[in-house]
């Protein structure tokens, strides 16, 4: 926001009418003109003359548009300073993005490696309690001494037979603890893989706080400049219209030089109104460049599928398709989308914020106006991070989803007040009904 937006015709009005001067007014109350001699008269006792007045409102005229130019170049620094704020929050919210993917998979892998592991453990129980009885089995007969052996009222060829059996199970026996030393280093190696997982898990998670943790911080930065801003041009608004009012009374002298100025604030304002279309032109230029710059344009917003230029206001698979029925037998005019909790929300493409806040029990809703007629419409947040009037950037952040559960997003894209599919963007332009 510049202080140029500020209307021009009643800042040359101020400008040129003025008594006082712009730092009197600043630490004294307003001074009331009194009524002046006409001009060409003299001045009477205790009044002042228009000419002086007239001098002295040139000087003041003078100090005034330095002090403007001061505050014009403490609002472009302000612009800059926005401008990279905001792309450097668009691309903290395309990393967070890309981790809550990464992170989905881990949690995934961790899940197929705990059944893998509660399956192995059960055939390892199973081996091991039938190597168990035939250990016992040879244990006992272990204990026997040889002379019992033969002592034994069993025939000899039985006995031939037992010993037959017996030389035949050591083999076995040894084959299948071999094979029950291999699954206990098996499952070694898949606790070492699970333990190594998750990790992974906690590293990514940590990662993932610092990075919403970094976006907070650059959200909390740009509505304090925001808000700076803004008081600096209220600011600026009351001491016009201070000097304004102490104005009124020098007008009827001047008529004839406030037509003639009026002519030239006309011009004037025609150009300020051309420099802040070229100050928009060139604020929009940059952003994108410093888009560019990162790899990245407006258009091309890592983090989501490019739909028509548009990119998904959150990432997550699609719950809820366009046109498909709801659970109580309603047809979608948008989409919903199985969220992170806490995931950042964004701008599914550049525009302004029309509609910030709580709607009908519908709890926190965003709307955001597009170029060529579009609107976007976004319910489910958990916290919103910008106000009405804002101008966002594709991708940029415009809120968070809930803290906690499985949130869900719903998204609904409109062309001229008509529902259109967001799966397809701004590529599809037909109306309500689209499939």
């Amino acid at each position: 926001m510049s202080l140029h937006r500020a209307p021009f015709g009643v800042l040359t009005l101020a400008l040129v009418l003025l008594a006082p001067g712009w730092a009197a007014a600043e630490h004294a109350p307003p001074t009331v003109l009194t009524p002046v001699a006409q001009a060409g008269q003299p001045g009477a006792a205790g009044k002042p003359d228009p000419q002086r007045q007239l001098d002295k409102v040139e000087r003041d005229l003078k100090a005034d548009q330095a002090r403007k130019a001061e505050l014009d170049a403490k609002n472009d620094a302000l612009e800059r300073e926005l401008a990279d704020l905001r792309a450097k929050s668009v691309a903290v919210a395309e990393d967070q993005r890309r981790q809550d993917d990464a992170l989905r998979v881990i949690e995934q892998s961790l899940a197929g490696l705990a059944v893998d592991e509660k399956d192995q453990m059960a055939r390892i129980d199973s081996d091991r309690a039938a190597l168990s009885e035939l250990l016992g089995a040879l244990q006992r007969l272990s204990r026997l001494p040889p002379e019992a052996m033969v002592a034994r009222p069993e025939a000899p060829g039985e006995m031939v037979k037992s010993a037959l059996l017996l030389r035949e199970a050591i083999p076995q026996l040894k084959k299948r603890a071999d094979a029950l030393a291999a699954q206990l280093r098996d499952l070694a190696t898949l606790r070492q893989k699970l333990a190594d997982k998750r990790a992974q898990s906690l590293a990514a998670k940590s990662d993932l706080e610092k990075r919403e943790a970094e976006l907070r911080d650059l959200v909390s930065r740009r509505e304090t400049l925001s808000r700076a801003n803004d008081a600096e041009l209220q600011d600026v608004a009351g001491h016009m219209a201070v000097l304004t009012a102490q104005a009124g009374d020098l007008r009827d002298l001047m008529e004839k030089l406030e037509a003639e100025r009026k002519a030239a604030a006309e011009r004037a304002r025609q150009a300020e109104a051309q420099k802040r279309q070229l100050a928009e032109d060139a604020r929009q230029k940059k952003a994108q460049e410093r888009l560019a710059a990162m790899g990245r344009t407006p258009k091309d917003v890592p983090g989501g599928p490019a739909l028509g230029g548009m990119t998904l206001p959150v990432a997550g698979p699609v719950a809820q398709r366009y046109g498909e029925q709801d659970t109580v037998g309603t047809t979608s005019r948008g989409i919903r989308i199985s969220a992170r909790a806490g995931s950042p929300v964004v701008a599914p493409y550049e525009g302004s914020v029309v509609f910030a806040g709580p709607f009908k029990g519908y709890g926190l809703i965003l709307i955001v106006e597009h170029p060529n007629g579009y609107h976007s419409l976004i319910a489910g947040l958990g916290r919103i991070d910008t106000r009405v009037g804002q101008r966002v950037l594709t991708g940029e952040p415009m809120g968070a989803m809930a803290s906690d559960g499985t949130p869900t997003l719903y998204f609904e894209l409109r062309r001229g007040g008509q529902p259109i599919n967001p799966l397809r963007g701004f590529a599809g332009t037909e109306g309500k009904g689209q499939g």
